[in-house]
């Protein structure tokens, strides 16, 4: 877990995971991305359970503070993503874990679960909808598990803790894109997590349906959303290129070698990228903008 002024709801979160039906078996790692609130005073209290262990850090920001923890944290079977503001339901990690242990443990293998959506108050505001797409060409312009569903085996863990990504546009896409890539993404479509929706949520699940358009617009065209894309996939060749299947590295080189051919290849590509017909309308458009 990484908390970053996160007083406000960061207990009920750490209960939750305290309630697991398998918590006896479970250590929680957190670390503080420098708060400024009164997120230590409660990470203070609770570092008293021996299966609590808390560091404080400076703010280097959430997605290399979650990759700093996972390199750090020690050897385990199987590692989990929690945010500071969510609540586990009890049977979470179990349900990972049963389904993490039918697969080959040299495989690096990423379990997600669905989830519900739930306001700042913890009333219940729908569920959210379940992928359609788990692919490689998904995994390189989106990011299907959202990292408080995310359960990954050992093999995973170690494939990313190697070499932490400088240019990783979030903990979770990154660990989505290497098990995709060089091993096996399993998607639970059970809720397992209460999803608060507080106002200051990274992602833009959950809005309403104006609200969205505006985001998505906004991350799509505007700002540097698409330039970090680039330098992350250019990042992922480099590190896992040569051990993706042919095919994939194909596909994988219509991003990161920008030619004329390999935007008409994005353009008119047979399978779909995204999740919904609306976000691959929107991502085929910055193709033909040269924007990906």
């Amino acid at each position: 877990m990484s908390t970053y002024n996160g007083a406000a709801f960061l207990q009920s979160q750490i209960e939750s995971i305290l309630s697991q039906t398998i918590a006896s078996q479970l250590e929680l790692f957190i670390r503080d991305d420098g708060s400024t609130d009164g997120t230590k005073d409660i990470l203070e209290k609770m570092a008293a359970s021996p299966n609590i262990h808390v560091e404080y850090g400076s703010n280097v920001g959430f997605i290399n503070s979650f990759l700093t923890l996972l390199k750090n944290c020690g050897e385990f079977d199987y590692y989990s993503y929690s945010d500071q503001d969510d609540v586990w339901l009890p049977q979470k990690i179990e349900r990972a874990v049963a389904a993490l242990e039918k697969e080959r443990t040299t495989v690096p293998t990423l379990y997600f679960s669905n989830y519900d959506y739930y306001n700042a108050s913890m009333q219940f505001l729908g569920h959210a909808h379940a992928p359609q797409n788990i692919s490689f060409p998904n995994c390189l312009v989106d990011c299907a598990p959202l990292g408080f569903t995310c359960v990954m085996n050992k093999a995973a863990r170690d494939l990313i803790a190697a070499r932490i990504p400088v240019h990783a546009c979030g903990h979770d896409w990154w660990t989505y894109m290497v098990c995709c890539g060089l091993g096996k993404v399993i998607f639970d479509d059970v809720s397992t997590v209460r999803y608060r929706r507080t106002g200051n949520n990274v992602s833009g699940g959950g809005k309403s349906f104006i609200a969205f358009q505006i985001w998505r617009f906004k991350k799509f065209f505007v700002g540097d959303y698409f330039t970090n894309i680039t330098q992350m996939l250019r990042e992922y060749e480099t590190l896992f290129g040569s051990r993706l299947k042919e095919s994939d590295q194909k596909i994988l080189a219509l991003f990161t070698k920008k030619t004329v051919p390999n935007a008409l290849k994005k353009i008119f590509f047979p399978r779909k990228f995204r999740q919904n017909a609306t976000d691959e309308v929107f991502l085929r458009l910055c193709f033909l903008l040269g924007r990906l």
